[in-house]
């Protein structure tokens, strides 16, 4: 089978190129997308492949899909780009944006936890569906009435589906906007992006359907049920097929139903990588940028159980977690496979979106072997 990748790729990394069009041979992707900008410029945006498991629709240039988590990267910016503007600081109380938070033994909660994982509030203990997550206010009503599941500050404890609601609560109270407009209107419409959390009806069609690795439920642990992982992941149950349907598209939950494609991903990323400014956009100053690369909290996450390292919001490059030969690295991922990476040292982002579900909740294989292509390009 001979693949016709399309898009522009500088010949600088025509190796990547040729990764990401084996990796559709192969049966490795069905369709997908990768970009690259460096230096604030898009150098690579590949797209190729199909919408369909029997190849019978192409992946077209403007398809966008759900990736899951790598939602997550933009409310980081978000917040990042208020406390740039002086109305957000990391280190202040939750409560003092959001008075009710204070409930539950949650007064003096940082909102560096929440950004990093620490809040103790992974999960909630008053039953909910899936359905439960499109209504805003029944979701940020239970977690300010919610107890801690474990000290915060102490430990990260992947905060799966709450986080987004979490930041998206601060910045309503802010600025008065869900989160999903406040990031249409400051950072997706300046930076151009076709990124979208809460999809406009009139952009359905350009949707590609994620195609589930098992059958499409999301990961858990059967190990013990009263864990905090199981507990997280298990309240509510997701599944894939929830992102067929017409709700969960046109929700605002900003850890989980962004829709985009990698060349939207890289852009948005991209002030982030560049001291704050891409594309003749000045996002935010090179001094709130450098600030996501301070470690805010590390060791074994009490949900992902695996040693893990967070700034603000973004995971971070490290022993444990090796993505780049450089130090100021930052990234996240969806579950399935789509991926952002950061990095201040190279002024690179690069992003993966597919339709083809690996079972890993924070990329996979694919995305890690095109960026390490990308690298090896740069010498």
């Amino acid at each position: 089978m001979v693949v016709e990748v399309e898009g522009y790729c500088d010949e600088k990394f025509a190796n990547v190129r040729e990764l990401f069009a084996s990796n559709i041979e192969k049966d490795l992707d069905i369709g997908a997308s990768f970009a690259l900008t460096v230096d604030g410029e898009m150098v690579i945006d590949l797209w190729g492949g199909h919408l369909d498991e029997a190849r019978t629709q192409p992946w077209q240039e403007d398809t966008i899909v759900n990736v899951y988590s790598t939602t997550k990267t933009m409310s980081f910016l978000c917040a990042l780009l208020l406390a740039d503007r002086g109305e957000l600081n990391f280190d202040a109380n939750v409560a003092d944006y959001w008075p009710e938070f204070a409930a539950a033994g949650k007064k003096n909660v940082k909102v560096w936890h929440i950004m990093a994982h620490a809040a103790g509030l992974s999960g909630m203990d008053v039953p909910v569906t899936s359905q439960d997550l499109y209504d805003w206010n029944r979701i940020v009503e239970l977690l300010a009435g919610q107890a801690p599941w474990w000290e915060p500050g102490t430990a990260s404890g992947y905060h799966a589906i709450t986080q987004g609601y979490l930041i998206g609560e601060i910045v309503r109270r802010i600025t008065g906007l869900s989160l999903g407009t406040f990031f249409q209107q400051e950072i997706a419409i300046p930076l151009a992006a076709d990124f979208h959390i809460g999809v406009p009806e009139s952009e359905f069609s350009r949707i590609g359907n994620l195609i589930p690795a098992g059958d499409g439920s999301a990961p858990g642990t059967e190990d013990d049920p009263d864990s905090i992982a199981s507990r997280t992941f298990k309240n509510p149950p997701i599944s894939v097929f929830d992102s067929y349907t017409e709700a969960w598209r046109k929700a605002e939950i900003p850890a989980a139903n962004g829709h985009g494609n990698a060349r939207a991903v890289a852009r948005l990323q991209a002030p982030l990588a560049c001291g704050g400014s891409a594309f003749g956009v000045d996002l935010f100053s090179r001094a709130t940028a450098e600030s996501v690369m301070k470690e805010r909290i590390s060791g074994v996450d009490l949900v992902l159980a695996v040693p893990m390292a967070f700034g603000l919001g973004f995971g971070l490059n490290s022993s444990e977690v090796p993505l780049s030969p450089n130090a100021n690295v930052c990234y996240w991922g969806g579950w399935g496979g789509s991926s952002v990476l950061v990095d201040q040292d190279a002024s690179l982002s690069a992003s993966f979106v597919m339709n083809k579900m690996f079972a890993g909740l924070l990329g996979d294989v694919r995305s890690y072997h095109l960026v390490q292509a990308v690298y090896k390009s740069l010498g």
